[in-house]
């Protein structure tokens, strides 16, 4: 079947919005649409076998039996329906049409009518009745012939492709909650399965491709295209999980229409009820929502991540409770196949993300933590930066990652970082936050470049070579020191020192607190250079007054504190272990991982504060991402005649308009 076959089909659905217009707001004609779509086509499936399928209803009836397994063989699918009930002799009957569907769809099986009602297709029933649209909508639905003989279950992805494409684009918000536009999903697929492409030619291949956030199943569509169009006799199994009903609706009427096992899709929140249990694939890819907090499901993350440590999904780390992206990333590297001691098995993700996961998060933290497990265990292949105002929601810049667990030789301890920010084209006209897109000529130059980064990072004369880095893993690690210096102190009894003595708890606490400060403020004025010192007038002052001197450690610390003033050329306080470090003077360095902190220190610290020294105990090892400090260009800044040149010009025009407006 050719293109304009598909686009003829497609055009017939959708006429259907002629109908609707009035009724209907644009955006929700989909909703009437879709659901029809996947109604028709399920009967065209079944039409061969329906006679069979009553029959046996019949012969079952009355008897309290399981009949779903002998329905099913009658059917010949994974679903059935047990009426002898058409959309034809439906329309037949305008008077009674809402009744009659309603009793149509309720004999479906379960997991066909599941589908159905994901679309809230009753409400849309009862308001197609109402309006009296029921039987005209059901009437141009008859007239679409879809059965597999004309359409096959492939072809019929690509109508219905289209469909959720007209869908998705009659609404920028919906487009950017349950589309990711085809071409950067082509890219994607291009980039995740491309490197095994040999393997995927073999006869008989099997290949499992799985999308924990799969929207309207976009992606899985397109992995199976890629995978079919390089092997058409593979076998290609999709799996997939998807929170917002709808589009799980969506996604499974996909499946079901070209023949796919519409079970793969599961329902529901991929953190807290993963739909695929400890089932591996061969493909992982996904484009989870970007910044979107995982609060709703906090607890269950959170008892996975302490309880059940490495047999769970989630020991490396959590990350910021408003941003859940790298949850995605670790469930899904929680799904990839081992390789074996043959070294067969292993998988490929690939996944879309913001700028966020490469460098949020300081050493320590759950983002850093999540990121040095990843490198560590050498499973991430690369990273491409794609242009910004790529997506229909969103204008900022995005990021492929590509994980293997698998690796090249040529690969092993290394990361590809790719550069294509400038492969795009201006589009016609913009789609929400969409004003570009990727040409084919675009796709299959960044395809090609990632495919060749480690010759092209290694020859300074290719063409690409700018736009391609090559890094040890251990490249994006760092140390995080702490750099401490001494506290120093004079001390003194000022107003602002008596102030902050009488404010301080320890003595208030004493039931002479009133004597004790008058004591002091004799002292009035009165400065010492060292603690020892103070110390001696304070207690004079204060035995001069008939008390004796308060002991007790809390009570010497806030003494200490409140008349001591920090002066670079005060004394050094003193603790057990040496000097008592300064925290305001508290500092933090970043040194690359693999090199002598110390060394570092006497380098790049000591020569401007020669008092300093690193406290080892505190040392952290984080890794970030810098993926632009990488790729930044210095651009000088003009010289001062220019600017002074353009600037004179400007004002010269300034005042000649001014002139003409005065004439």
């Amino acid at each position: 079947m050719n293109s304009s076959k598909h686009t003829e089909l497609a055009n017939h659905a959708w006429s259907v919005a002629d109908l609707l217009r009035g009724d209907y707001k644009q955006s929700d004609y989909g909703k009437v649409i879709l659901p029809f779509t996947v109604l028709r086509r399920l009967e065209c499936v079944l039409e061969p076998t329906r006679d069979k399928v009553v029959e046996t209803v019949a012969r079952f009836e009355g008897q309290d039996l399981d009949t779903d397994h002998f329905l099913r063989r009658a059917s010949g699918h994974s679903f059935y329906n047990r009426s002898d009930l058409t959309l034809k002799k439906i329309a037949g009957d305008p008077r009674n049409a809402a009744v009659l569907l309603q009793k149509y769809v309720g004999a479906f099986s379960d997991n066909a009518r599941e589908v159905l009602d994901k679309y809230e297709f009753a409400q849309q029933i009862k308001r197609l009745d109402s309006a009296d649209l029921l039987y005209k909508v059901i009437g141009r639905f008859t007239d679409l012939d879809l059965h597999p003989d004309v359409v096959p279950n492939h072809n019929m992805g690509y109508i219905f492709e289209e469909l959720i494409r007209r869908f998705a684009e009659q609404s920028n918000e919906t487009a950017g909650e349950h589309f990711t536009p085809r071409e950067v999903i082509k890219l994607m697929v291009n980039l995740l399965i491309a490197p095994d492409g040999d393997a995927l030619t073999v006869p008989g291949a099997v290949r499992t491709v799985m999308d924990p956030a799969c929207g309207t199943g976009g992606m899985l569509s397109a992995a199976e295209e890629f995978i079919r169009k390089h092997n058409p006799d593979a076998t290609v199994e999709v799996y997939g999980q998807e929170l917002n009903p709808e589009s799980w609706a969506i996604c499974r009427s996909d499946l079901m229409i070209k023949g796919q096992d519409p079970e793969h899709i599961a329902f529901g929140n991929s953190f807290s009820d993963p739909g695929h249990g400890r089932e591996k694939f061969d493909f992982l890819l996904a484009n989870p929502p970007f910044g979107v907090e995982w609060k709703k499901v906090k607890d269950e993350v959170e008892y996975e991540h302490k309880h059940l440590g490495e047999a769970g999904r989630f020991a490396a780390g959590l990350p910021r409770i408003n941003d859940g992206s790298l949850l995605f990333l670790q469930h899904m590297i929680s799904m990839m196949k081992p390789v074996d001691v043959k070294g067969g098995g292993g998988s490929r993700i690939a996944i879309v993300f913001n700028g966020s996961p490469l460098f949020t998060g300081a050493a320590g933290s759950g983002e850093s933590e999540i990121r040095r497990w990843i490198l560590e265990n050498d499973w991430l292949e690369g990273i491409v930066a794609l242009p910004d105002q790529l997506f229909y929601n969103t204008g900022i810049s995005t990021y492929f990652w590509i994980l293997t667990n698998k690796k090249s030789p040529d690969h092993k301890g290394k990361v590809i970082l790719l550069d294509a920010r400038d492969q795009f084209q201006k589009m016609r006209k913009s789609l929400g936050d969409k004003r570009k897109e990727l040409g084919p000529q675009h796709i299959k130059d960044v395809t090609r470049l990632y495919a060749e980064a480690i010759q092209v990072a290694a020859d300074p004369e290719h063409p690409q070579h700018s736009k391609v880095k090559v890094f040890d893993n251990s490249a994006f690690g760092y140390q995080r020191i702490t750099v401490e210096r001494p506290l120093k102190l004079r001390f003194e009894v000022t107003e602002e020192t008596l102030t902050a003595l009488a404010a301080a708890k320890p003595i208030q606490k004493l039931g002479w607190a009133g004597a004790f400060m008058e004591a002091i403020r004799t002292l009035l004025g009165s400065s010492w250079p060292t603690k020892s010192g103070a110390l001696v007038a304070l207690k004079g002052a204060v035995a001069e007054a008939g008390f004796l001197w308060p002991t007790g450690a809390p009570f010497a610390k806030v003494v200490r504190d409140t008349i001591g003033v920090r002066d670079p050329e005060g004394e050094v306080q003193l603790i057990k272990d040496g000097p008592e470090p300064d925290a305001e003077l508290r500092d933090y360095e970043n040194v690359p991982l693999g090199e002598d902190v110390e060394e570092y220190l006497k380098r790049e610290v000591l020569p401007h504060v020669p008092d300093a020294w690193i406290d080892h105990t505190k040392t952290k090892i984080g890794y970030e991402i810098p993926f632009t400090r990488h790729f930044y260009v210095y651009e000088p800044p003009r010289p001062l005649a220019e600017i002074d040149a353009e600037l004179k010009t400007l004002e010269a025009e300034i005042q000649a308009l001014l002139g003409e407006v005065t004439e």
